[in-house]
């Protein structure tokens, strides 16, 4: 099944609700770390790490869409960030092949043990404990950071992102599969989601819808930030 367009002109207003200054390039030296602010708007609950049962995941086609929509990942290091049970590990240890290398991460050190379980026939994935505030991936290793049904979950947002710029590779992508709805309901609004991203320094590169509801939303590093003001 084809992927859809998402609405060019998604969220531009909002981008303006964050006044940011920036310092240096996406891959320079890496200016001081600001003040980070929380979110301005509810942050949903962690209630289960598996959004939908894996049969109706696949029903849909979600994982062959969004990697898919993320083209060729032979020999890339992917990072899925809350990775839950895992159901993304084994789709995306075949998309990046032998030279590939898939970071499976959860902040659960119970989910983390059951992943580490699960993945351990796949030579090329491994597991990360992670923070609300700092995913735990090196300097400069990782192409695509992939955060699926997860961001409205996240405590510390601006944090966590300033350093998953960090990680990025030259040409480093940050991919998020979320749902169109308030953040308190287990989703985020698209143009909610394109502002605190450009709060961080980050460039809508695409946005595509995967399901009724559910989208895609590709970013890139540009100069990073050295003030933040939360989005509404």
């Amino acid at each position: 099944m084809a992927v859809k367009p998402f609405p060019v002109a998604l969220g531009l207003i909002a981008i303006a609700a964050a006044t940011t200054a920036v310092v240096g390039g996406p891959h320079g030296a890496s200016p001081p770390e600001p003040r980070f602010p929380a979110p301005d708007r509810p942050v949903a609950a962690i209630v289960s790490p598996r959004w939908s049962t894996e049969d109706e995941r696949e029903h849909v086609g979600e994982a062959a869409k969004v990697i898919g929509a993320l083209g060729d990942l032979t020999g890339k290091t992917v990072a899925d960030v809350g990775a839950g049970e895992g159901y993304y590990e084994p789709r995306l240890s075949r998309a990046v092949g032998p030279a590939g290398r898939v970071i499976a991460e959860d902040i659960d050190a119970d989910t983390v043990a059951k992943l580490t379980r699960r993945v351990r026939a796949f030579r090329n994935v491994t597991t990360s404990l992670g923070r609300a505030d700092n995913v735990g991936l090196a300097p400069s290793s990782t192409d695509v950071v992939l955060m699926v049904h997860m961001y409205h979950e996240i405590t510390q947002p601006y944090a966590l992102l300033w350093r998953v710029r960090a990680s990025l590779k030259p040409g480093g992508r940050v991919a998020i599969v979320d749902a169109d709805r308030p953040t308190a309901n287990h989703g985020t609004p698209p143009a909610l989601l394109q502002c605190e991203l450009a709060a961080m320094g980050f460039a809508r590169e695409s946005a595509q819808a995967i399901d009724d509801g559910i989208y895609l939303a590709v970013f890139v590093p540009r100069a990073a930030p050295a003030t933040i003001v939360p989005c509404r």
